[in-house]
């Protein structure tokens, strides 16, 4: 399949000598095995407190290390990483690239999508054509978030599928916000997060899921009768309201 243009999207170059050892210091990802190979890993940036502030990927396409970050928060993403800088080698500078991405055969360079095989392929350099795939479904039957719409400033990343759709390393030693996340893995059970569900109807983005009358989560992306709802997963076996909409357990 011809692969498309993802004009929502910024890429940012990584140079200098202390570029690797940097983004290791600070996102929930190893980053070390892409300096050894072309690749690409799923990361976030988080706040001290393990909340949320930015996600993106680091990829080496084998010429340049780049960031593929949501146009809506790259600008901030870049000037929230320069602040680490100090004395590091190493510089962050926006470029003109648009990645391309798609499903079937990839091109010669194409990187698969680190996140879920439903995502296919990325592209660095290629220009891609029109919008031809239904993304929101694919995010929607894997529970795959997105920036600003599931992936907010008050989202805990184990509570929106990072470990699954494997954003973050355990192993990898210490990054900004990483006490709060191995806290959250080791000594807890989750008890809300991020799950596919069925729903009957249609109600906005954000709307409430109420569970007997009682909050028990949000409703974000929809697409072919799912959703990707935040709910508490105490009341989530009741039955759940949001807005006009029925909203089920798979």
């Amino acid at each position: 399949m011809q692969g498309e243009t993802a004009t929502d999207r910024q890429v940012v170059a990584v140079t200098g000598r202390d570029a690797f050892s940097f983004l290791q210091g600070m996102v929930s990802n190893d980053v070390l095995p892409l300096a050894k190979a072309p690749g690409a890993v799923w990361a976030a940036l988080l706040t001290p407190q393990g909340k949320y502030l930015a996600d993106f990927l680091v990829v080496n396409t084998g010429e340049a290390l780049l960031l593929d970050i949501p146009s809506s928060i790259a600008e901030a993403t870049v000037r929230r990483l320069s602040m680490y800088r100090l004395r590091a080698d190493v510089a962050l500078t926006p470029t003109d690239l648009h990645p391309s991405r798609g499903l079937g055969d990839p091109p010669a360079g194409a990187l698969p999508d680190p996140r879920h095989p439903s995502l296919g392929w990325r592209h660095y350099g290629m220009a891609g054509g029109p919008a031809a795939v239904d993304w929101d479904a694919i995010r929607v039957a894997h529970c795959i978030p997105e920036t600003g719409v599931e992936l907010t400033p008050d989202t805990f990343i184990l509570e929106a599928g990072f470990e699954r759709l494997h954003g973050v390393d355990f192993r990898k030693g210490c990054y900004v916000g990483q006490e709060v996340t191995a806290r959250m893995k080791h000594k807890t059970d989750l008890r809300k997060g991020l799950v596919t569900v069925r729903i009957d109807g249609a109600a906005p983005v954000g709307t409430e899921i109420l569970a007997d009358g009682k909050p028990a989560g949000t409703l974000f992306t929809q697409s072919g009768g799912r959703a990707i709802a935040y709910l508490r997963f105490d009341r989530a076996q009741r039955p759940m309201q949001a807005g006009d909409a029925a909203v089920t357990l798979p």
